[in-house]
């Protein structure tokens, strides 16, 4: 990896993380056409890089993660579907990280879900006079649901953003609330991922050598300087206009990605 190669796939995870369009899907892709999606500091750069974008979270809500031991009560239990399935899955994984066209199968099929998802759940944005926190009160079932659906986006390309938010929606919250909540529940969800990749690479007997280094704080900086930017503007587009771009998005990504691998030129790395 060089450091025009770091500071892109930071650039998308910093864009894509929020987005439903799948940010280690988007990596996957980068990684395979740059040809380095099958290095091991690859791997883990894309995962520890999820740190910085996460961060941006922190700053932008940082009032919110003060507000009560309630609410840290209910991350934890969302958190906990991804910590189980994570430790029990791990293997599998770390496979399916390598597979473009997987991504670009679940990128299409997500994005067809999310051509729907706004019709499905419309009634979630109306507002009811008699019960206005009808569509934002987020309980501890509400949160292990959401926890539930987070975990779809192991596979590659399913978009971990995307799925919790319908996760949320499903639980008859607004499109604003289920986002922001995901946002928030992917603070311990990414810490734990970068902590256990940490673990697994040194555990196989890698070292980080300094360029190494340098990367992962160069990634972080641009993650999540780029995130801070995304953030507030999917914030305030989901609110108003919903999810059907990003699943026609996510459609012509797919379908292109598929034309590329058959016709032009291989993408898959395993």
């Amino acid at each position: 990896m060089s450091s025009i190669e770091a500071i892109i796939l930071a650039i998308i995870e910093g864009i894509t993380e929020y987005l439903p369009i799948s940010s280690t899907g988007h990596m996957i892709i980068a990684s395979s056409l740059m040809k380095i999606a099958g290095d091991d500091f690859t791997k883990l750069f894309t995962i520890v890089i999820q740190l910085g974008a996460i961060l941006s979270v922190l700053v932008l809500y940082w009032k919110r993660f003060f507000q009560s031991l309630d609410f840290y009560f209910k991350l934890l239990v969302a958190f906990i579907p991804a910590v189980v399935l994570g430790l029990l899955l791990n293997d599998i994984i770390d496979e399916l990280l390598e597979s473009p066209i997987i991504v670009a199968i679940l990128l299409i099929i997500g994005g067809f879900v999310l051509l729907k998802v706004d019709d499905w759940f419309k009634s979630n944005e109306e507002f009811d006079e008699n019960n206005p926190e009808a569509h934002t009160k987020i309980s501890y079932l509400t949160a292990l649901k959401i926890g539930f659906f987070q975990c779809l986006a192991m596979i590659p390309g399913t978009s971990r953003s995307g799925a919790s938010i319908i996760g949320g929606m499903t639980q008859k919250l607004n499109r604003k609330t289920a986002a922001e909540f995901s946002f928030f529940l992917a603070v311990p969800t990414m810490f734990g991922a970068t902590a256990k990749k940490l673990y697994d690479y040194y555990q196989a007997g890698f070292e980080l050598s300094s360029n190494q280094i340098n990367y992962l704080i160069i990634g972080n900086v641009v993650a999540f300087i780029v995130a801070l930017i995304a953030i507030k503007s999917f914030i305030d587009y989901l609110s108003k206009r919903g999810f059907k771009i990003f699943g026609y998005y996510r459609i012509v990504l797919g379908i292109a990605l598929l034309v590329i691998h058959f016709f032009i030129y291989p993408l898959t790395t395993i």
